[in-house]
């Protein structure tokens, strides 16, 4: 150890120093101020070292505190003796005190250096104390009996009598978070603040007590220093209360360590030294604006003001609404004004928090400016959004219930009173609710009962609330439910007298289905315009209401059962509209069952029969189901329809034959059926009826009784089938659909494209002209005239003269049938198609059987219209002139006498009929000369009336004209040679012995 107590000081580091180090050093230096400095220098964390070094500088100053009063006491101020012990120098005496003991500092900077550290050193002594008695209560209000885990150690099997044992106290007890070197040299208000975000809140309020002057007025900025989440409780030692008596803050209690201020702590001194000397450390803590302090108590305004602002930073920042209400509700207790309306807001909020039902997931963030922000009926809303009908009725009395009574109150207070306040916000909320949550609030209101016990008290408006939310939803599902809100509605005892005015009631009805129908300004209605509408009505046309929704809900069940639901408001939109119940009932009997709920049984059609009937009568109320405007015979007639197009046609007949339920005229049947059948028919992709569409079609004439008409139609499917079979296309690659077929307006058209889209149809006549009969042209002669002259025509293409000539020769049969009966209609046209054809083939060329060839002109000749007699007349003269070459080579070339004679007889029978044909002919033929000779050519002629006549026919002339104009153009070679002289032509006709036509003129 060194002798020079300066060097052993400085060689002696804070944790080496002892209480005998700082007693011994200090005693051997005789300096004061070294001493004072060396004490205030050196700051160590063992307590009493410390304590000992604030001591001894505080005994080295006392020399010169008391050399520093007997000068202040030498100068003239003893009229200040008495005011300065008593504390209440005036403002002009201090600052002339301060003045003349400047003067006295100025002369001994010793004593004011001195003076300067004792202020110190006493305020360092201040904050041990209280650094001692934090501590010494921190380890009194912790618990001395460790957790019951830990302390199930402590018997130790293992340990023996010399193990120590520690003191539970210090074991257990919490480490204040400052050390004393550090809670000497610190800041308070810095040391505050930390203490307080670490909840020392006792360690607070004991510096609040010693410390009086520095702390407190920063206690408000010390408590925003606190965590929001921390409960109020924890910390009530510190926060304001009010005081009545002064009507202000109350007072923090002060109890410094010391009852006076020492002669250096005094403002005059202070004043004083602070002229001389500067200190190096910082004598007094000063305030700043950034501290924000409030050196004097605030009034009830700024009291409640703080406490809102609180309570909103607890609640927006952490959702802590419990800490809030307490912080309110201490706030309240401490007498501070204007909290009970905050404190009501948080208390309705933390039932919205802490009870309301929660989902899965939280994710609204409340907090008080949003829940004061928000409406009432939002709010309600807010507090059963995640309640279920089991718990909402229990929810309302608990949650909604108490928080409309208070908005009630509030009114009342406000001087605006509100009694509808607390039905119409419920009301609200009921008519927006699904309808399970609004069964559930209907169960908690029915008339069973008792008043006090019920959600809604009036009846009648139970009644209108379930009229209204049955009507203004949608649900097409929830049948059961509606119906339980049924059966929680009153039964009024309406006597027949007072229920008089039922047209008033049905008009009522009436007009409100026409205030459903939505339109522009309003495209749908809802629950609460439903509401307003039925608000005004009395009981009787109440209780009338509930026997329509009686009918109505049992007509929805019905249609929710055979899949086909309707919204219940329907019911009250179609109430005069029978247009819509036609729609509704058709659509029920085709969708009855679904697609997953097929009906396969008779016993289920009869089902669905016999609900569809029911819906058509009236209840025991006199009220009209769903298809109350709709005759039986109607509805009939849509099920059997239903029926037919399930293609259930076994069902079907036994409906007709063998159930007792369903009776219609047979007429009626078929053309059910009938219509059926073309639906299926239109509706078919193939036009083959062993399969799809097109055989429920064929199958479908089936159900009913057979007749001409149902044979026609079954006829018409087989010719469509048949056509599809030629592979007749509408547009390239698309087979022609059987809709296409029926909208053919002359079908004759498809047998010219079945013959010339197949080469070889021609030759099955039998099964074409079988096809044009089953197409609807059955004893249709024309229609047979025109196919046979298809047919002849599509020979005559092919080279067929064979088949060609025995086409043609049937035409001429049909045609000599129909002459049989005078004044036939078909006939014109009939035989202006067989004199074509049999004018067309006798002029071919390459068609060598001469006989055969004379005998189709003479047919032509015999049916051909006066005006055309001369141009065949013409090909006839041609044909005879070849005839005659023909039998002159046949001559000459033969000398077979017999064979000669044979042919000219022939010649001779033939030409003879065709001579008797044309004398019955000619003489209603009269033969205009001086025309004659100007006609044009006889082959234009010819070209030009055979083109006008085709021009009817169903099969294409173009066709026909391509085919010929491939062969070398036949039709202009056939009148190639008739190009000689008509003159010449007509006075060989006369010349051949015809003179009678002119007597027949004269006749």
């Amino acid at each position: 150890m060194s002798s020079d107590p300066y060097t052993h000081w400085t060689a002696l580091r804070d944790d080496e120093l002892t209480v005998e180090d700082v007693i011994n050093i200090f005693g051997t230096v005789p300096d004061d101020l070294w001493v004072a400095a060396a004490a205030v220098d050196r700051v160590v964390d063992a307590v009493e070292v410390q304590r000992t070094l604030l001591e001894c500088g505080i005994a080295r100053t006392n020399a010169a505190l008391s050399r520093s009063r007997e000068a202040a006491a030498s100068l003239n101020v003893a009229s200040f003796t008495t005011a300065l012990e008593e504390g209440d120098i005036p403002t002009e005496a201090d600052n002339g005190l301060s003045s003349r003991l400047h003067t006295y500092f100025i002369a001994n900077p010793h004593d004011a250096q001195l003076c300067d550290l004792r202020v110190l050193l006493l305020e360092r002594l201040d904050r041990l104390n209280t650094f001692v008695e934090i501590n010494e209560v921190a380890l009194e209000n912790f618990p001395d009996e460790p957790d019951e885990d830990e302390g199930d150690w402590e018997d130790d099997p293992w340990a023996d009598e010399t193990t120590p044992t520690s003191n539970k106290s210090a074991k257990f007890a919490p480490q204040f978070p400052f050390s004393l070197s550090a809670f000497l040299l610190h800041g308070l208000f810095q040391i505050s603040c930390q203490l307080a975000t670490l909840q020392w809140f006792k360690a607070i309020r004991t510096l609040q007590t010693r410390h009086t002057a520095i702390v407190w007025p920063l206690r408000f900025s010390i408590l925003d220093s606190i965590p929001e989440n921390v409960h109020p409780t924890n910390f009530r030692c510190i926060l304001p209360a009010f005081d009545l008596s002064s009507h202000s803050e109350s007072l923090c209690p002060s109890s410094p360590w010391r009852q006076e201020d020492d002669w250096t702590e005094s403002s005059w001194v202070q004043t004083a030294l602070q002229c001389v000397c500067v200190s190096v450390y910082g004598n007094k803590e000063e305030f700043t604006s950034s501290h924000n302090p409030f050196p004097h108590p605030l009034s009830p305004s700024e009291l409640t003001a703080w406490y809102k602002r609180r309570v909103n930073k607890v609640v927006t920042s952490t959702g802590f609404v419990d800490v809030a209400l307490a912080t309110i509700q201490h706030g309240a207790s401490q007498g501070i004004p204007d909290l009970d309306e905050v404190g009501e807001e948080l208390s309705l909020l933390s039932r919205l928090v802490y009870d309301a039902p929660q989902g899965a997931h939280i994710e609204d963030d409340w907090t008080l400016d949003r829940w004061s922000n928000m409406e009432p009926s939002a709010i309600v809303h807010a507090y059963l959004a995640y309640s279920t009908p089991e718990s909402i009725s229990k929810d309302i009395s608990r949650l909604v219930l108490p928080y409309l009574v208070v908005l009630e109150s509030r009114a009342e207070r406000a001087g605006s009173p509100d009694p509808d306040l607390l039905n119409r916000l419920l009301y609200e909320y009921i008519l927006t609710a699904p309808l399970q949550m609004a069964a559930a609030i209907f169960e908690a209101s029915k008339p069973t009962l008792s008043m006090s016990q019920r959600l809604i008290k009036n009846e009648g408006d139970v009644v209108r609330l379930a009229l209204a939310c049955l009507y203004g939803n949608d649900s097409l599902d929830q049948w059961s439910t509606m119906s339980r809100i049924f059966e929680c509605l009153p039964a009024w005892d309406i006597s027949r007298e007072e229920d008089s005015d039922e047209d008033i009631t049905d008009t009522t009805i009436t007009s409100l289905g026409a205030f459903l129908k939505p339109s522009t300004d309003r495209p749908q209605c809802t629950p609460h315009d439903l509401f307003i509408f039925f608000k005004p009505l009395p009981v009787t046309s109440l209780s009338r209401a509930l026997d329509i929704l009686d009918v109505h809900l049992e007509s929805g069940e019905i249609l929710s059962r055979w899949s086909v639901p309707a919204p219940l408001r329907w019911f009250l939109q179609s109430n005069g509209n029978i247009e819509e119940q036609q729609a509704w009932a058709k659509k029920m009997a085709r969708r009855a069952g679904g697609s997953n709920d097929e009906l396969t049984s008779l016993e289920d059609w009869e089902w669905l029969l016999e609900d569809m009937l029911q819906l058509t009568g009236k209840g025991d109320t006199g009220v009209p189901g769903a298809f109350g405007l709709l005759a039986r015979d109607d509805l009939l007639r849509f099920f059997l329809s239903g029926l037919l197009s399930t293609g259930k046609f076994n069902i079907a007949k036994d409906m007709l034959r063998l159930s007792q339920k369903f009776s219609m005229d047979a007429s009626k049947v078929e053309d059910i059926c009938l219509e059926c059948s073309r639906e299926f028919y239109d509706n078919a992709q193939s036009g083959n009826y062993k399969i799809g569409d097109l055989k429920l079609a064929y199958e479908c004439l089936d159900v009913p009784q057979p007749s001409q008409r149902l044979i026609r139609e079954k006829e018409f499917i087989e010719a469509t089938s048949r056509l599809s079979s030629f592979n007749l296309f509408s547009r390239p690659g698309i087979p022609i659909s059987p809709i296409e077929i029926r909208l053919t307006t002359d079908r004759l058209s498809l047998i010219s494209r079945v013959l010339s889209s197949n080469n070889d149809a021609y030759k099955h006549s039998e099964v074409i002209l079988d096809l044009v009969r089953k197409l609807g042209y059955r004893n249709d002669v024309v229609a047979e005239v025109k196919t046979l002259a298809m047919l002849g025509d599509t020979a005559l293409q092919a080279e067929d003269f064979d088949r060609a000539f025995e086409f043609t020769e049937r035409m001429v049969a049909k045609v000599a049938e129909l002459q049989k009966t005078p004044n036939d209609p078909c006939l014109f046209e009939a035989a202006e198609v067989c004199w074509v054809s049999c004018f067309q083939l006798g002029r071919q060329q390459e068609f060598d059987e001469m006989d055969k060839k004379l005998y189709l002109l003479g047919q032509a000749l015999e049916l051909c219209p006066s005006e055309k007699l001369h141009d065949i007349l013409a090909a006839w003269s041609r044909l005879g002139k070849e005839d005659i070459d023909l039998r002159k080579q046949r001559l000459s070339s033969t000398n077979d006498k017999g064979i000669a004679v044979s042919a000219s007889h022939e010649r001779t029978f033939t030409a003879g009929n065709v001579a008797s044909s044309l004398r019955a002919r000619l003489q209603e033929f009269h033969m205009p000369s001086p025309p004659l000779l100007s006609t044009p050519d006889a082959a234009a002629l010819a070209s030009r009336t055979f083109r006008s006549v085709t021009a009817n026919f169903p099969f294409s002339v173009a066709r026909s004209s391509q085919a010929s104009d491939k062969d070398g153009s036949r039709a202009s070679s056939l009148f190639r040679g008739d190009g000689e002289d008509v003159s010449a032509q007509a006075a060989r006709v006369f010349n051949k012995g015809v003179g009678w036509l002119i007597g027949a003129d004269d006749d």
